[in-house]
């Protein structure tokens, strides 16, 4: 029989909880709530993934990850989600006929870097660590925005706390540059 998510699918020294957290993400209905773990049956939300779920996956993916880590890990990943689709939100005001966007999907994508990306590069600035496409459905009409997430500047006085950028755009589509152009020249 398959492990699920929670269980131990890899070796570890301690025991890593398995308590998830509910976001303030709505969920697209795409699955019958049955059917999908990563939303929550009280409020038709995203669940972020537990500290294993989190270990197994970066298994998965054939990172190395520490267990001890997770602790700090996990909940700098749900905060980093969070932000990321308040910056989304930012986007969606400009389109006034919907009032409740709602993320249908997303994918890492973290070894295809995006058009962006790869043009800072070439002109001296760091690559992103990582990248993500999460598809939003506006009230039916499902839009693609890009994520980059940066390694932000380290904080002289705490050099310890964890910074972080996201540069977060939607894809570019022809409304995307649109509304790029749009928010560009403030209009």
């Amino acid at each position: 029989m398959p492990l699920t998510p929670e269980q131990r699918a890899h070796p570890t020294q301690q025991q890593l909880s398995t308590h998830r957290t509910v976001s303030s993400i709505p969920r697209a209905s795409r699955y019958q709530q049955s059917e999908c773990p990563t939303v929550d049956a009280q409020s038709d939300n995203w669940v972020y993934p537990s500290e294993q779920m989190f270990f197994n996956a970066m298994k998965r993916k054939q990172w190395a990850p520490r267990e001890q880590d997770m602790k700090t890990v996990v909940p700098i990943h749900n905060i980093v989600n969070e932000m990321c689709w308040s910056q989304i939100l930012e986007w969606e005001r400009m389109h006034e006929g919907c009032l409740q966007p709602k993320l249908l999907k997303f994918e890492g994508k973290a070894k295809q870097p995006s058009p962006k990306a790869r043009v800072r590069a070439m002109i001296g600035y760091q690559m992103p660590f990582d990248r993500h496409d999460w598809t939003v459905d506006r009230c039916g009409k499902q839009v693609r925005y890009v994520i980059d997430f940066y390694q932000g500047k380290r904080d002289p006085a705490n050099p310890e706390k964890p910074s972080f950028f996201v540069d977060v755009r939607p894809a570019l589509t022809v409304e995307g540059a649109w509304d790029r152009t749009r928010r560009f020249l403030g209009i």
